[in-house]
């Protein structure tokens, strides 16, 4: 009996399932055309691979390989059958499935568009192709060539359009926010369009300068050719139309106060006129009577704009005129030029203004004798006549004795940042040179291990460099405290200089000068030339102990320079 009833309830367990397969075998047969029909499959998704687009939306790969399948065209175009364009749209643009179908002797595993995408509307296009009327090209945007660089001038183009370049040729010149730059090629082609020519100024970072095609034949194609600029003033509408609204509440709010003008008729009685001082002196000058005025101030007074109104009204013989003439009489009479704002002078100015709004400064001065120093410079420099070397100045030697005083207190080496201070272990030390364009500050670098005689060969060279206006970033970038002299060339006894970000500390270096100062004995006196220098500090990075046992180290190799040789 058990038998048979097991028997019974597995052949009705066998029936259900089978009719179940059928229905589900005849669903699958209508599938094509439910994926067909669903929008929301068919969706164009941007990747930049093949890979990436097939791996995301797994299930609704399972949906169209079922499709396939069933051979199916998924594409949706007569002339397809299941196949595929083999452009390169293929692989860039559109999310696929999978399909080994062969289009014109291509496979196409993995390619197969959804039905709301036409084969026609696959085109052959150049990713970095702006306008699809065009041939492939390439747009050379204004390069990025240093930090705090956002905007840059093209000096000179030292290729015509038209001309054939290649990978390393240099194409430009760049005045950068420090220097003048070249600008290399970096693909092989031709020069078929320059957006900015010589000379153009203040062009932002990213910018389209120039226009590079691969086949010359093209060239021609670019002669009208304009970068795309993209608008943006929609959002601007609708601020300018609730503008209106305010207006005429502000013009219905002043006719409440209409009925005042009835005070101003208590002042005959009294024979008195209330003015404010400033509207009396106007309207003396024009030789208004304020008894024919009506006042609109406090309790009926006269103000300055009722005398200007009544003025411009031309109630009386354009006073006004003469006096607004006058008024701006003084200003044009001075003559002045406008000087234009070089690169480095904007980017020197914003790098400051940032320094003293966001760095703590605090200054500390001490006198150094320097009679030993500029004996040892006589010494060093006979010695450099001899051998046929350059000269070393007094500038060489306090470079050097700033260097080693960085290495006995590398505190005042250091850089701030939100989470940590962090401490360099190489000294490079910027030094400031004046050139008719700006302020530069190139670096010479690991100038505690350098000998003075390389020391002063550097900074001549950076020196001439950065007058000539053709430093290189490497040359300007990485320093690690500055100085600047202004005592050696231009006599200036002492002045406090501004840190440059995002370094801790600056030397400011002022002229030597002799003084009297006591003797051995008593009531002997004796000459003795001493230099001022004040160390400008970060007190976020330096203590006020840190920065005077740093200058209490610089004076002593500047006080005896022979130990820095040691």
């Amino acid at each position: 009996m058990a038998v048979a009833l097991w028997l019974f309830w597995s052949a009705k367990d066998f029936i259900i399932l089978n009719c179940f397969l059928l229905f589900f075998f005849f669903q699958l047969k209508n599938a094509p055309g439910v994926l067909r029909q669903d929008q929301a499959i068919l969706v164009r998704w941007f990747t930049h691979g093949t890979r990436s687009a097939t791996s995301k939306g797994d299930d609704m790969l399972k949906h169209r390989q079922i499709n396939n399948a069933f051979g199916e065209n998924i594409c949706g175009c007569k002339s397809c059958t299941g196949s595929v364009s083999s452009t390169p749209m293929l692989t860039r643009g559109y999310r696929a499935v999978n399909s080994t179908k062969v289009h014109n002797g291509l496979a196409a595993s993995g390619m197969v568009f959804s039905r709301a995408i036409s084969c026609s509307d696959v085109q052959l296009r150049r990713s970095f192709a702006t306008n699809s009327d065009l041939p492939p090209h390439q747009e050379l945007g204004m390069p990025s060539l240093s930090p705090t660089m956002t905007e840059g001038n093209i000096a000179r183009w030292l290729k015509k359009e038209g001309d054939q370049v290649a990978p390393g040729e240099v194409l430009c010149e760049v005045e950068t926010d420090k220097a003048t730059v070249e600008m290399e090629c970096m693909e092989e082609g031709y020069l078929a369009k320059i957006i900015h020519g010589d000379g153009a100024k203040e062009i932002k970072v990213g910018e389209v300068i120039a226009i590079t095609v691969e086949d010359k034949d093209d060239i021609e194609k670019f002669k009208d050719y304009k970068p795309q600029a993209s608008g943006g003033g929609a959002p601007q509408t609708p601020h300018a139309e609730s503008a209106p609204a305010k207006e005429k509440v502000v013009e219905k709010s002043p006719s409440p106060p209409e009925p005042k003008p009835a005070k101003p008729s208590t002042a005959p009685p009294t024979d008195r006129v209330f003015a404010s001082p400033l509207a009396r002196k106007l309207a003396e000058d024009n030789n208004v009577p304020l008894s024919s005025i009506k006042g609109t101030g406090p309790d009926g007074s006269i103000v300055k704009a009722d005398i200007e109104e009544y003025l411009a009204s031309g109630k009386k013989d354009l006073p006004a005129a003469p006096s607004k003439a006058d008024s701006k009489a003084p200003v044009s009479a001075i003559n002045y030029t406008d000087i234009p704002n070089s690169q480095i002078r904007k980017v020197t100015a914003s790098r400051l203004l940032m320094s003293k709004q966001t760095i703590p400064h605090y200054y500390l001065t001490v006198d150094t004798c320097v009679d030993k120093l500029t004996k040892l410079r006589a010494e060093l420099n006979a010695l450099q006549e001899a051998s046929g070397g350059k000269k070393i100045s007094i500038n060489d030697l306090v470079i050097k004795a700033a260097a080693l005083a960085l290495r006995k207190v590398p505190q005042c080496n250091s850089s701030w940042t939100n989470d940590y201070i962090r401490q360099f272990h190489e000294v490079h030390i910027n030094v400031a040179v004046q050139t008719d364009n700006g302020l530069f500050v190139p670096v010479v670098r690991d100038v505690d291990k350098k000998g003075l005689s390389a020391i002063s060969e550097d900074v001549k060279n950076l020196a001439k460099k950065a007058r000539e206006n053709s430093l290189k970033p490497a040359e300007y970038e990485g320093g690690t405290f500055t100085v600047s002299n202004l005592g050696g060339p231009f006599g200036v006894k002492q002045f406090c200089a501004i840190i440059n970000p995002p370094q801790a500390g600056i030397l400011a270096v002022g002229s030597a000068e002799k003084r009297v100062i006591p003797g051995s004995a008593a009531g002997e006196f004796k000459f003795a030339s001493y230099m001022s220098v004040t160390l400008s500090c970060d007190h976020r990075v330096i203590d006020g102990a840190i920065g005077a046992e740093w200058l209490k180290a610089f004076k002593g190799y500047i006080e005896n320079p022979e130990t820095m040789l040691l």
